[in-house]
């Protein structure tokens, strides 16, 4: 099914990437108590797959998402970019090194289905992504993606205080076109690619994929309830999860 020449296992070796030295910032992020009690369930509710099927997890970092899958009785098999955090993933589930959305190492209709939990933002190329992930999906197979709301994300958005009573409002900024932004990553900066909704769904439709769920979703109470700033960004969307089917 999968070719194995740039499989990591236990013990195995690959060269490093230009990602090689974030692997501290991420596990900072996977480590902050709203990916658990915000990112994680979200993912849960909008992708379900079955025990049996076979699943790519991509972007799968250090496979804490594909291992509680895994227990559930789905195959997961991973592609990461990041040596270290590949490595620990190969202690979960199979893991490629490999640099997304090029699966190259997967054949066509291999997969029951895939998804990405905060990584499609990274991708250069959403419509190779979505291509490539309905190449290697069988028909009927499933994708679901979790990302960083583009309405919270696009370049020059963020939260405007009325001075006069304190209400929170959201400016859009540069919403509706394409656009990047940098943020600061340790001693380091991470790069997050905005694309507004439409064209997300719109190359998902034009690479055959048929949409089945949204989910929109603010600030988690848990995390509203330990910063008062946050509260007042209950009804701002924060995540967006998105499950479509394979035509």
């Amino acid at each position: 099914m999968m070719r194995m020449d740039r499989m990591i296992m236990p013990g195995r070796h690959e060269q490093k990437d230009d990602w090689g030295d974030l692997a501290g910032w991420w596990f900072a992020e996977a480590d902050d108590p709203a990916y658990r009690e915000e990112v994680v369930p979200l993912f849960l509710e909008v992708f379900r797959p079955r025990r049996g099927q076979v699943m790519l997890d991509l972007g799968c970092g250090d496979g804490r998402i594909g291992g509680r899958l895994a227990a559930r009785g789905v195959r997961v098999i991973g592609v990461d970019v990041n040596l270290e955090l590949a490595r620990l993933a190969s202690g979960r589930h199979p893991v490629f090194l490999r640099r997304l959305p090029d699966l190259a190492c997967v054949r066509d209709a291999a997969v029951d289905g895939a998804y990405a939990v905060l990584a499609l933002e990274h991708f250069e190329d959403a419509g190779c992504f979505f291509a490539e992930t309905a190449r290697v999906t069988r028909a009927g197979g499933s994708l679901a993606i979790v990302l960083n709301h583009p309405v919270y994300t696009a370049p020059r958005s963020g939260p405007v205080i009325d001075p006069t009573d304190g209400e929170l409002f959201w400016r859009f900024g540069d919403y509706l076109s394409r656009g990047r932004t940098r943020e600061p990553a340790r001693d380091r900066s991470v790069e997050f690619i905005h694309r507004p909704v439409g064209a997300l769904l719109t190359e998902a439709a034009t690479a055959g994929w048929s949409l089945e769920k949204v989910l929109e979703q603010g600030v988690g109470t848990r995390a509203a309830a330990r910063d008062p700033i946050l509260a007042q960004h209950r009804d701002i969307p924060h995540l967006m999860a998105i499950r479509w089917r394979r035509r």
